[in-house]
């Protein structure tokens, strides 16, 4: 018997299983002092294989403001000039599932940190960690920081670059970035 969009008993529907969606390789120069974090790259970024691609994302704006660039460059100078001022980037998790772009939407259970041992040992300069929101900071302290031996790191929390971080004006977010990031520029 066909099955009608009514749950009828005799009908089973599958419940999709979704795949995990996975982040980037780090943007990152071994001489880097400052490691900016974010939790999952958004379904733009994915699309696109870019960090922050959402066009109402503040992150690059608030970037090229703090460090001298134009964030309307291509993607790879923009990023060329950010590593280039010893900012890195990457996301504390290497996969979770989550449907759509919101943090809230990460699956329990599902989140797998990336491997902070080895970029530790590879960037060693880094002295202050960033986390571009909320849910970096706690995916971070949960899953990371328990087996981390790095010392002398500073964390700060940021208000999120994200477009669903509506809360906090524009220039509010520039003001904690900026403040954050105080001696991080042009080189």
């Amino acid at each position: 018997m066909a099955c009608r969009r009514e749950p009828w008993p005799h009908c089973h529907f599958p419940i999709a299983r979704m795949r995990p969606v996975t982040s980037f390789a780090p943007l990152s120069q071994p001489s880097a002092t400052v490691l900016v974090l974010g939790s999952m790259p958004g379904v733009a970024s994915i699309q696109a294989q870019q960090y922050y691609a959402h066009p109402r994302n503040h992150f690059w704006r608030i970037m090229g403001s703090i460090a001298g660039f134009d964030a309307s460059e291509p993607y790879a100078e923009r990023v060329a000039a950010l590593t280039g001022s010893g900012i890195a980037v990457w996301d504390v998790l290497q996969s979770c599932v989550r449907p759509g772009s919101l943090d809230s939407a990460i699956q329990a259970g599902t989140r797998v940190a990336n491997d902070f041992v080895s970029f530790f040992d590879e960037h060693r300069h880094i002295g202050t960690v960033c986390f571009n929101g909320g849910e970096a900071e706690k995916s971070y302290q949960r899953y990371v920081l328990p087996g981390l031996s790095v010392r002398g790191v500073t964390y700060v929390r940021l208000p999120s670059t994200s477009p669903a971080h509506a809360a906090a004006s524009w220039d509010t977010k520039l003001a904690a970035w900026r403040r954050a990031l105080v001696g991080v520029g042009p080189r």
